[in-house]
């Protein structure tokens, strides 16, 4: 009988071991699942990084593939129709603007902002540098304005050590030394060419460049001294009509206003200019601000055309003239910031008036490269001219009022 309580004490006490031995591991269970409850809420408290609202929401989302009001807000730029007259009466040089030249861009911004400006020229610069798309997407965001129409330099020269990648076309790469025109290897300086329209290489990089330019909304299109870039400027032999054909092309499938300018210099064949909606040119002034009425500058041995001379306005479509700037002390922007405040905007109005009643357009000055010693006022920096009243020149009230009142004037509606 004692054996037997005994083994039957045993059982008990094993049976009751393995009990609490099983409840311990329920618990632990329990107590690990709460754990990880507790870890995944806490989780979800905290935000996630979402990166399309970053201040720069390029670097998430190609252009082309960010469409007009989105359903997550993305921002975007809509362009709208283009009137010639308002290029011609309400049209500003703002050389780089969106390729952040002159620094300072915060300030340019809100002076164009503050402007009469609805066409921005040679806003997005290729000298040297491919675009740079997702600078220009930034900066573009900072402008406010009802109305503005953007506008993009294709270069005449470029550099053989770079290389622009293509992101709509499975992130392809053109390498611009591939691009050059015969014999013209050094010529802005080492490792520069000139490009050739008739390299298949430049034609190709052109259509995908511009076309991704036309996605971001830009809408002017100015081919820089067309006679360097183009071997062959008359109207049978040129290739330029292949780009602006294919521009054109894909404006019309993308329902958005284009118009295509060069800087054509001395060419008079008026089959070639046609090509262009506009040609494009410096004033060139004296040092008192005058012009001369000649078909070409007589400061330079070799002719450098005189755009509103009949020699070749009348051949042209439109002609839209400004002060010169080539970064030496003696070019247009290089004499008119040495002038005093109130001959500056003399000579401003004066040019204004005169082309303008011409039907012709003529950009006012709002961002320019200037020489660093010229010892005149200028912009940002000491490298750039601009009007800004926060800046040296002070001449924005000046500007905006002449554009102001010839707009007015010539629309009483």
């Amino acid at each position: 009988m004692n054996f037997e309580k005994k083994t039957w004490k045993r059982k008990f006490l094993a049976g009751r071991t393995e009990i609490l031995f099983s409840l311990a591991a329920l618990v632990s269970v329990v107590l690990a699942g709460l754990a990880v409850w507790l870890i995944n809420l806490n989780r979800s408290k905290i935000p996630s990084a979402d990166k399309s609202s970053s201040s720069t929401p390029y670097e998430e989302k190609k252009m082309q593939n960010i469409p007009s009001g989105s359903a997550d807000n993305q921002w975007s730029f809509i362009p709208g129709p283009i009137s010639m007259d308002l290029v011609k009466k309400r049209g500003c040089v703002t050389d780089g603007f969106l390729s952040g030249y002159g620094g300072k861009t915060e300030e340019i911004t809100k002076m164009i902002n503050r402007s009469e400006c609805v066409y921005l020229h040679r806003a997005l610069e290729t000298w040297l540098k491919p675009p740079d798309f997702e600078k220009a997407f930034a900066i573009m965001q900072g402008v406010d304005k009802k109305q503005v129409i953007y506008g993009m330099f294709i270069a005449e020269a470029i550099a053989m050590n770079r290389e622009y990648e293509d992101s709509s076309d499975g992130n392809r790469v053109y390498r611009f030394e591939d691009m050059c025109r015969e014999g013209t290897e050094d010529r802005w300086g080492a490792n520069t060419c000139i490009p050739s329209i008739q390299n298949v290489n430049y034609r190709r990089y052109l259509r995908a460049m511009t076309r991704q330019a036309m996605d971001l909304g830009i809408q002017s299109f100015l081919f820089g001294q067309i006679e360097l870039q183009d071997e062959q400027p008359s109207f049978e032999k040129t290739e330029i009509k292949k780009v602006i054909d294919d521009m054109r092309k894909y404006a019309k499938e993308k329902g958005i206003q284009i118009i295509i300018g060069g800087q054509t210099n001395d060419i008079i064949d008026g089959k070639y200019l046609k090509f262009f909606d506009y040609i494009e040119g410096g004033v060139g002034i004296d040092s008192e601000g005058n012009i001369e009425s000649g078909a070409c500058f007589s400061r330079y041995s070799s002719c450098w055309g005189l755009l509103w001379n009949k020699e070749y306005s009348s051949k042209a479509n439109n002609v839209l003239l400004h002060l010169d700037w080539s970064g030496l002390l003696y070019d247009d922007m290089g004499i008119f910031a040495k002038m005093t405040r109130e001959k500056r905007g003399e000579m401003l109005d004066n040019l204004y008036q005169k082309f303008t009643s011409q039907k012709m357009g003529f950009l006012m000055p709002f961002l320019a490269v200037i020489n660093h010693e010229n010892g005149g006022c200028y912009g940002p920096n000491k490298h750039f001219y601009a009007p800004s009243n926060k800046f040296r020149c002070k001449d924005e009230d000046a500007i905006n009022l002449i554009m102001q009142k010839k707009f007015v004037s010539s629309n009483p509606e």
